[in-house]
């Protein structure tokens, strides 16, 4: 690994000074759902009800009779901006990986309730239309967006593709993604009502950095010797090792369903970092005892950053992108599950009963309820 100086290398760079400050946002986030969920009534018009355990969950359900409907909206993030970075060092386009990133940003939160994604729509809004008129780039990502819809076995709708010069920065682009999916039979609903002491929590790896912690990523380039281009391992630069894509997530819930193993929770691990576990409101505590392995470019982040483990696990996802919450007995066919659709897993922890805490007992750290207030 490059050994370099700089005048603020050993500094502690915290995601707060690379302008992410979750306690400015979080409050919007529970004002915002605090609201919404009055407009609730509106459905019983329509003949309808809404799933009141979905909301504060990564996805919105709604009762419509025989089946359940799960709504999600999600933007991809500053991702886009490392492509560009890259495509100016490299010449090459990562709009491909940046289109299967947008969607997983979507279809990763949407199964966590046990949904099967079905329709997927685009928002891509840029800062002038300009943007549009780079051929390689425009389309590398309609087919990379085509090529993950095929993955998640999704129907990509349509979209919207704003010129929003004043808005957007110029030469730059904001892509998101909404998803809309059913839950049927009702049974594979998972909102955390079966969650409970003695279940088993296995995780499911991560490609790397996916699409949170960018703006701490990005910000870290100013301390590298060769910004984007410095080696995180042998033949793989910073800028490559940041731009692999989202897993997607689907595959797998989806495999586990026709198998028969029943989801008590799910939580997509990303913005909050390992926090996200604490998500349901019940009073359990999670106990890790196993972690899965660190992509080699997150303990490079958590290295140059100068972050010590509590402060890496509380943003970044350190190897773990997605949690399944299953009966001890289904903890085992779960990996090998997950590891027949290509994505490798770990038999992580356990529930108990206890006060509501995320125990990481391989490193002693604790997140308690006071780290996660999304409700």
């Amino acid at each position: 690994m490059t050994s370099y100086a700089a005048p603020d290398a050993g500094a502690t760079l915290s995601y707060e000074q690379a302008g992410v400050n979750y306690d400015l946002i979080d409050p919007l986030k529970v004002a915002a759902q605090r609201a919404a969920a009055t407009t609730a009534g509106h459905l019983t018009a329509h003949g309808f009800s809404e799933v009141k355990a979905s909301r504060g969950e990564s996805a919105y359900v709604v009762d419509v009779g025989p089946f359940y409907l799960a709504s999600i909206v999600e933007c991809l993030g500053s991702k886009a901006l490392v492509a560009d970075e890259m495509k100016a060092l490299t010449g090459k386009s990562y709009y491909a990986g940046i289109a299967q990133d947008t969607i997983a940003m979507a279809v990763n939160d949407l199964i966590t309730v046990g949904a099967t994604p079905l329709v997927v729509q685009a928002y891509w809004a840029a800062g002038g239309s300009d943007w549009f008129g780079d051929a390689q780039r425009a389309q590398a990502l309609v087919e990379g967006w085509k090529q993950a819809c095929d993955v998640c076995g999704v129907a990509w709708g349509g979209g919207e593709t704003p010129a929003l010069a004043g808005i957007v920065e110029a030469g730059r682009i904001d892509l998101a993604a909404s998803c809309t999916g059913i839950i049927n039979p009702k049974t594979r609903l998972s909102v955390g009502d079966k969650l409970a002491a003695g279940d088993a929590i296995v995780l499911l790896s991560s490609s790397g950095i996916h699409a949170n912690g960018l703006s701490l990523a990005r910000k870290l380039v100013e301390r590298l010797p060769q910004g984007y281009l410095t080696e995180v391992a042998p033949g793989l630069s910073y800028g490559e090792a940041l731009l692999a894509p989202t897993t997607l997530y689907s595959p797998v819930t989806e495999a586990l369903a026709k198998a028969g193993v029943v989801m008590h929770y799910c939580a997509n691990i990303t913005g909050h970092g390992w926090r996200k576990l604490l998500r349901h409101p019940s009073a359990l505590t999670y106990l890790i005892h196993s972690l899965p392995a660190v992509p080699p470019v997150l303990s490079f982040i958590q290295q140059h950053a100068h972050h010590d483990d509590r402060e890496a696990y509380s943003t970044l996802n350190m190897g773990a992108g997605f949690a399944l919450f299953v009966k001890a007995e289904d903890a085992q066919r779960t990996v090998e599950i997950a590891r027949a659709q290509g994505v490798d897993a770990i038999v992580a922890g356990r529930v108990e009963a206890g006060a509501k805490q995320v125990v990481i007992a391989p490193i002693k750290v604790t997140f308690t309820d006071d780290d996660l207030q999304l409700r």
